[in-house]
């Protein structure tokens, strides 16, 4: 299985960036003993639409189409589900062991996400009910991918 976040906006040069990078090394260096052939960061530009929902659909359109054929897409929303990082872990581990060979995790740019064309996400997750800059949003699933993988393979980074 791929595990892919697909974002809106550049995040390098920033201290989000870095600790994005950090976590997905991390997870990358963790997969390849759990099933899991890579983790990756994808980035489409925020678009120069004037108008906010034209702005929104653009670049959903975009993220929409680097989505792989057949990959099972959660969208961060801060209207979604949270879950514990438990239940994250064993979400990403079910998957897996189903033979899902792409999970695709989607986080809309600064204005929000647009509905996504041709695509029905299989969730919604949410990091609280607070609103968070998408930058920070894209470290913290980084973070949490880290924390799943660690999960699933016994390490002792996760005490609960």
């Amino acid at each position: 299985m791929r595990l892919l976040i697909l974002a809106v906006g550049q995040s390098r040069g920033t201290q989000e960036g870095a600790l994005t990078d950090e976590f997905i090394g991390r997870a990358a260096r963790m997969s390849r003993n759990l099933g899991i052939a890579d983790v990756a960061v994808e980035e489409v530009a925020v678009s120069k639409a004037r108008e906010t929902p034209r702005r929104m659909q653009d670049e959903a359109e975009r993220l929409a189409a680097r989505v792989p054929e057949g990959a099972q897409v959660i969208l961060l929303d801060a209207k979604g589900k949270g879950m514990t990082s438990e239940d994250f872990a064993q979400t990403i581990g079910a998957l897996r062991d189903a033979g899902t060979r792409h999970l695709v995790f989607v986080i809309g740019g600064p204005d929000g996400l647009g509905k996504l064309p041709n695509l029905r996400p299989g969730r919604s997750l949410a990091f609280g009910p607070q609103t968070w800059p998408h930058l920070l949003v894209r470290a913290m699933l980084a973070e949490q991918i880290y924390r799943a993988l660690t999960i699933l393979a016994g390490h002792p980074y996760h005490r609960a």
